[in-house]
């Protein structure tokens, strides 16, 4: 069995990086954290906020909530407070049917014609 190089993964992020993935401005991050409870980065010594895996994915609950289901900032708080983990395990299955989708689509075009 071929030996596989084992992924490192990042224990924190910084906002930019968050701000890039989601293709969304710093300061709507940051508003974000101070509207939202469930947003809590750590910050160093120099005020740098470290996002880490577990405050991504709040964020990006949020931004499905507000920017792709159209909900008002309440109304995001609301499904947040009343069905956090079911929300998360829709987030969760989208981003994976997301991934098979393009992993599909790059397959279908390394297909000869």
């Amino acid at each position: 069995m071929p030996y596989k190089e084992k992924e490192i993964e990042k224990k924190y992020y910084t906002i930019g990086e968050v701000a890039d993935e989601l293709g969304v401005a710093t300061s709507l991050i940051r508003f974000w954290e101070s509207e939202f409870d469930n947003i809590k980065p750590k910050k160093n010594r120099k005020g740098n906020r470290q996002f880490t895996t577990e405050d991504i994915k709040n964020i990006k609950l949020i931004f499905h909530l507000v920017k792709e289901k159209g909900y008002t900032l309440q109304g995001a708080r609301d499904f947040i407070k009343n069905g956090v983990d079911e929300a998360s395990d829709k987030i969760d299955l989208i981003n994976s049917l997301r991934n098979i989708r393009n992993f599909l689509a790059h397959l279908k075009d390394e297909l000869p014609s």
